[in-house]
C-alpha cells in the first residue's frame, strides 16, 4: 500500500463520527492488504508504530520534527512553531507548510507503508552521540518525499497521536468482521500476543490458528490490573479470597528462558539494565523457563521506601552499578504466567500459585486464604504497619487476564481517592515558579482512546519536583499560546482529589475538586489512564443522582 493511500483512508476515517462506520471501513480494507502491509496498517491506524509488546521508541520529540519540517519547507523553525501554535495541531501545520515548500528533492519517490515503517525502525535503532542527527536526517527524508496530506499523518504518527478516533476496540472488531472470526478469539489472541497487527495477519492466513497462540518468553503481555473495593464487598460476592500485600513499588514482568533473562516494566519497557540486582536475585531463585509477575520495592532499615525511590533507580541511565548499593531493591513475586513451554494464564490463581511455589526458592509474596472479614482486616492492618499500601484481594478460581481490570482482583487501601490521568498541557508559572511549568492540564480517555480534559493541578508540587517536571516536559512542548502550553501526551500523573463534580469548563463534563499532585506514574502506559466511563462511575458512586443536571462548579 502506498502511504498516500493510507493518508487518504485516515482522512476519511477522521471525518466519521460513528464507531461502527469506522469499524466497517477498516474491515473493508484489511482483506486487500498484503501479508507484509497488514500488520503495519493495523498498528498505524491505531497511531502506533511498533507492537504493543515492543519497547522500541522513535526517540524523537516535537522539536526535532520542527527542525526537519523547517528544512524541507524552506522555512525558519520559529515559523513552524508559530503555525503549530495557531492551528493547535502539528500535523495540520506540517500539511500547510508542505503545500508551500520551496525546497524539493529531485529524486522524490512515492512512499509505501513498508518504506515508512523501515525508516521508523532505522530511527528507533539509532543510538549514540550522533543519533539525533541521524534521526533528523531520516525525518527530513520522509518529509521530502511526502505529499502535504502524507505529511499530516507522518507527523502525527511520529508523535504517536494520530487523532482520527480509532481505538483498540474498533480495530479488534474490524479484524473479526474482515476475516469472519469470533471477536472473542481475536480478543484472546491479542491478550496473549499483545500485537493486533500480528493477530490480523494470523486471522487472514488461518483463523483457526488464533485459538492456538501461546504466551512466549520475551514478548511481554499487559499485566492484569485491579479495581478499588473493600473486604466486605469482596467476601460477600466471592466468599473465600486470596489476600496479598499491596506494595508501593514498581510492577515488573520477569522472563527467563534458555539462559537469557529480561525484566519488563508495567509499560513493557525493558528494565534489565536498570535493575541488574533484581535480575541476579531472580535468576538465582528461579528454576526452569518462566514468566513471572511481581513488584520491586525499595527497602531501607527493613521498611519500604516511597515509590519515587524506585523510580529514581529505574530512570538512571548511567553509573547504575554504583547506585545498586545505595538503594536496596527487593522483588516480591505473586504470579506465574508461563513455565517450561506451557502457558499458565488459563489456570486458576490457586493452581498458578502451586506452580509458582514449585519454581521459586525465595521472593514469593506472602498470601493467605480466608472468607473471614476479621482475619482479612487483621492482614490488612499488618500490611499497613509494615509500611505497605494495603492489600490485594483475588478470587482463587480466577484466570490471569492480561490487561484486564475486573472484579477478580480488588485493591484495598486507606480511603484517599486517587486517579491516574494523562498530562496534555500546562501553564507557565509565576513568582518562584517562573521559568517552570506552574500547573498542568490533565485528561482521561474514552473507549476510542480520545483524551478529554478533566482537571488542572498545581498543588502538591515542591520546588525539587518543579525542576524534575520542567526537565521532563520541556522537550514535549507541541505549541504555546501566551502562558498556555500543549504537551505531546505520554506522561501520567497520579492525582488525589476530594470530590468529582459536573463541570462545563472541561470537555469531559467533569472536574476534580481540590486536585493534588501525588506522583509521576512512570510505570503506567497511556492506555491505562482513567476512562471517562470510570469517572462517571466514581461520580455516581459518591451519591450523585444519575440524571442530575449540570451543577455549579465549586471553587477549585
Amino acid at each position: 500500500m502506498l502511504f498516500s493511500e493510507f493518508a487518504l483512508w485516515c482522512e476519511k476515517i477522521e471525518e466519521l463520527a460513528s464507531r461502527l462506520e469506522m469499524r466497517d471501513l477498516i474491515a473493508e480494507l484489511l482483506p486487500g492488504l498484503t501479508a507484509e502491509d497488514l500488520p503495519i496498517f493495523v498498528r498505524f491506524i491505531r497511531g502506533l508504530i511498533f507492537p504493543d509488546w515492543s519497547s522500541a521508541h522513535l526517540g524523537i520529540g516535537p522539536n526535532l520534527l520542527y527542525d526537519a519540517v523547517a528544512y524541507v519547507a524552506g522555512r525558519k523553525r520559529n515559523d513552524v512553531i508559530s503555525l503549530v501554535n495557531r492551528t493547535g495541531d502539528a500535523g495540520t501545520a506540517v500539511e500547510f507548510l508542505l503545500k508551500e515548500k520551496t525546497q524539493t528533492s529531485l529524486f522524490a519517490e512515492e512512499l509505501t507503508l513498508g518504506d515508512v515503517y523501515a525508516t521508523f525502525i532505522r530511527m528507533a535503532d539509532t543510538a549514540g552521540s550522533k543519533s539525533q542527527k541521524e534521526k533528523l536526517r531520516n525525518a527530513r527524508l520522509l518529509y521530502s518525499n511526502a505529499s502535504p496530506l502524507e505529511g499530516r499523518y507522518l507527523t502525527r504518527l511520529m508523535l504517536e497521536e494520530l487523532r482520527i478516533g480509532v481505538g483498540e476496540g474498533s480495530v479488534r472488531d474490524a479484524i473479526a468482521v474482515a476475516f469472519s472470526v469470533s471477536p472473542d478469539s481475536v480478543n484472546r489472541a491479542h491478550q496473549v500476543m499483545n500485537d493486533l497487527g500480528e493477530v490480523a495477519k494470523i486471522a487472514s492466513i488461518d483463523p483457526d490458528a488464533l485459538l492456538n497462540v501461546k504466551i512466549e518468553p520475551f514478548r511481554p503481555v499487559k499485566m492484569m490490573l485491579a479495581q478499588a473495593g473493600s473486604i466486605e464487598e469482596m467476601v460477600a460476592v466471592s466468599g473465600e479470597v486470596c489476600a496479598e500485600y499491596k506494595y508501593d513499588g514498581s510492577r515488573f514482568q520477569f522472563h527467563s528462558s534458555g539462559g537469557r533473562i529480561a525484566i519488563y516494566s508495567r509499560r513493557l519497557e525493558d528494565l534489565t539494565a536498570a535493575l541488574p540486582d533484581i535480575a541476579d536475585q531472580l535468576k538465582e531463585a528461579v528454576s526452569g523457563d518462566v514468566i513471572l509477575d511481581g513488584e520491586v520495592v525499595a527497602i531501607e532499615n527493613g521498611k519500604p521506601m516511597p515509590f519515587q525511590t524506585v523510580l529514581r533507580r529505574i530512570r538512571r541511565k548511567h553509573d547504575v552499578s554504583a547506585h545498586v548499593d545505595q538503594i536496596r531493591m527487593v522483588p516480591f513475586v505473586f504470579d506465574i504466567l508461563y513455565r517450561d513451554g506451557v502457558g499458565l494464564i488459563d489456570l486458576s490463581l490457586s493452581e498458578r500459585r502451586i506452580h509458582l511455589e514449585s519454581v521459586m526458592s525465595g521472593y514469593i509474596a506472602p498470601q493467605i486464604k480466608s472468607e473471614n472479614p476479621d482475619e482479612l482486616r487483621e492482614f490488612y492492618h499488618a500490611a499497613l504497619q509494615e509500611g505497605h499500601e494495603g492489600i490485594m484481594l483475588k478470587v482463587p478460581g480466577s484466570p490471569y487476564i492480561p490487561g484486564n481490570r475486573g472484579k477478580h482482583w480488588v485493591k484495598c487501601k486507606p480511603e484517599v481517592e486517587t486517579i491516574d490521568l494523562a498530562v496534555i498541557g500546562g501553564e507557565w508559572g509565576e513568582g518562584r515558579r517562573a521559568h517552570h511549568f506552574g500547573s498542568f492540564l490533565l485528561a482521561c480517555q474514552d473507549d476510542q482512546g480520545t483524551l478529554h480534559p478533566v482537571s488542572r493541578v498545581a498543588t502538591g508540587i515542591n520546588d525539587e519536583m518543579l525542576g524534575i517536571l520542567y526537565d521532563l516536559f520541556k522537550d514535549r512542548v507541541i505549541s504555546t499560546t501566551g502562558k498556555e502550553v500543549v504537551f505531546e501526551p505520554g506522561i501520567i500523573f497520579e492525582v488525589g482529589y476530594s470530590e468529582i463534580q459536573k463541570s462545563q469548563n472541561y470537555a469531559s463534563g467533569y472536574a476534580l475538586r481540590f486536585p493534588r499532585f501525588i506522583r509521576i506514574r512512570d510505570d503506567k502506559r497511556m492506555d491505562e489512564i482513567e476512562m471517562l466511563a470510570q469517572i462517571q462511575e466514581r461520580y455516581l458512586r459518591s451519591g450523585h443522582p444519575q440524571d442530575s443536571g449540570m451543577q455549579q462548579e465549586k471553587e477549585q
